[in-house]
């Protein structure tokens, strides 16, 4: 089970976007993820009027390292570690270290 998945709210713990929250759009097999509007780049694209693409220069997202980035806690609006319970039913589940509170799975 990974600590963070899809859709996570996180938050950047080092880097030139420390301090900035977002969630995780998408998690890429080498331990990096998408963060919604944090580390955009600027990218010169050519125009494509096949699929009616513009030219010029593009602002996206690019993957950052999960090391970079933690999950967010709302109760005390800080980055959290996440922990692992194991319930009477045998299912697994994310909890905030901190609080102890399970994590909406």
């Amino acid at each position: 089970m990974n600590k963070i998945k899809r859709n996570d709210r996180v938050i950047v713990i080092t880097g030139k976007d420390k301090g900035k929250t977002g969630s995780v759009t998408r998690l890429l097999g080498d331990g990096r993820a998408f963060v919604s509007g944090v580390n955009m780049v600027k990218r010169h694209t050519k125009g494509n009027p096949q699929v009616n693409q513009p030219g010029g220069i593009i602002e996206k997202e690019a993957p950052i390292q999960l090391s970079n980035i933690s999950i967010y806690n709302s109760a005390t609006n800080k980055a959290d570690k996440v922990g692992f319970e194991l319930l009477e039913s045998g299912k697994k589940i994310r909890i905030y270290k901190s609080t102890g509170e399970k994590i909406d799975d």
